[in-house]
């Protein structure tokens, strides 16, 4: 791996969250995912499922954790499998874990090889009556792709028909939404890496540069970093691509007097960072494009107030909607008419802002938790509003990650410029 090692403590404290959930005489499963195919025998890069990494910390294929709080012998409660290694696959595909490193990594002590979890796994349900399972139930997932804990969940249904089969889903949702000191810090090395990226960027843009070049750039300053590279596909978006909220072909060239946005983010250690910033492709901007990038900086940084204990993103939502609506209407885009004649399911400022601005972020991006759970202290959001007006070529969107705290909250992007006087500074200063 390319990241300093994890604090084993992290994943022991987890697997003991979800133990204290897991009903009497259980035993809980969740398998690493697969390497995917693409064409003749190439593969996609390997993303370890999120739930086996916060529960082992252990970014390896065919990996599988169980988990049996009560089970009678202490240690078969808590036994991690490893894909066994030799001298071949070693020469072919490099180092694999061995048992030692598995405990290193997961605090597990108990650790077998993948080829002992069918035994294994039938000793175990000798003690048990409720079997949990993993299964993708984010709200937005809609992969037709069948996964090894969804082939799992049919063979263990079809051999152990008789035993009370559980959502593993739920429970882990609801612990992974609230982030440790120790997640928190790994998720602001991400966003300082991020930072990086971004300052490189300030000095590198100018007219003439293609998107796919400022792509690069990014991915340069992430990998050196020790980043596997970005947390999802980059948005880098220059005129009327700005406008296009998932932009991601990033193949025109940028123009003078054109702006320039960026949704980019690096990922560290399997957690993810999610910035946007947007900046003037010449280094300065317009008197319009600075009256829209000021609208939107105050609509975020009001936004980010309300990210406080107590609130909820529907509601939560609603109040940045009458923000965005007040900063349309200063900007000449809606009227009053406009605001009287809406559809209260899609007000008058959708036809500018027309996405969330907010979503949990964590191991995953877009992280699994109820958009109804009331916010808490540890739950990590992003907040993002933007204005995007196609017919002036101008879509400004700005984005940093903010922690929810106890008497408010913390940006771990407070480090990223992110007033225009100052990006215009700083591209300034690059080329005299």
């Amino acid at each position: 791996m390319r990241y300093d090692p994890i604090d084993n403590q992290l994943f022991i404290q987890n697997r003991k969250n979800l133990a204290k959930r897991m009903k009497p005489r259980s035993v809980a499963i969740v398998h690493a995912n697969d390497i995917m195919p693409t064409n003749a025998d190439g593969t996609m890069k390997f993303v370890q499922n999120a739930n086996l990494f916060y529960l082992t910390g252990v970014d390896q294929e065919e990996s599988i954790v169980l988990i049996a709080p009560d089970f009678p012998d202490e240690k078969m409660r808590e036994i991690l499998f490893l894909r066994e290694t030799n001298e071949e696959i070693a020469v072919w595909e490099g180092h694999k874990l061995t048992k030692e490193e598995g405990t290193d990594t997961s605090g597990i002590k108990n650790i077998k090889w993948t080829s002992e979890f069918e035994k294994t796994f039938y000793t175990i349900l000798a003690e048990c009556d409720h079997i949990y399972l993993d299964s993708n139930e984010h709200i937005r997932n809609a992969s037709e792709v069948e996964t090894r804990n969804a082939r799992f969940i049919k063979e263990c249904k079809e051999k152990y028909p008789l035993y009370e089969y559980e959502r593993l889903f739920p429970i882990i949702q609801d612990l992974r939404c609230i982030k440790s000191q120790f997640e928190i810090n790994i998720m602001q090395q991400a966003c300082n890496i991020t930072e990086k990226g971004f300052r490189r960027v300030l000095e590198y843009v100018k007219p003439g540069v293609m998107e796919y070049e400022v792509e690069a750039e990014y991915l340069h300053e992430f990998v050196r970093n020790r980043s596997k590279g970005f947390a999802y596909t980059p948005i880098i978006g220059g005129g009327a691509n700005s406008c296009v909220l998932h932009y991601i072909e990033n193949k025109m060239e940028l123009k003078d007097g054109d702006i320039l946005l960026m949704d980019v983010g690096a990922e560290y250690s399997n957690y993810n960072s999610d910035m946007t910033r947007t900046i003037p492709v010449n280094g300065r901007f317009t008197k319009r494009q600075r009256e829209v990038y000021d609208a939107v900086l105050r609509v975020k940084n009001a936004a980010t107030a309300l990210l406080k204990p107590g609130n909820r993103i529907p509601e939560y939502h609603a109040e940045v909607g009458k923000l965005m609506e007040k900063e349309l209407l200063g900007l000449g885009l809606i009227d009053q008419t406009d605001i009287k004649n809406e559809n209260p399911e899609w007000p008058a400022y959708k036809k500018y802002f027309m996405h969330g601005t907010s979503h949990h972020i964590g191991i995953d991006v877009h992280d699994v938790a109820s958009i109804y759970k009331v916010f808490e202290p540890g739950m990590v959001f992003t907040v993002e509003p933007g204005i995007y007006i196609p017919e002036e070529n101008i879509g400004i969107r700005l984005e940093d990650d903010v922690v929810i705290t106890k008497d408010g909250h913390i940006n771990l992007m407070k480090n990223i410029p992110i007033e225009a006087e100052e990006i215009e500074e700083i591209m300034a200063s690059s080329k005299s």
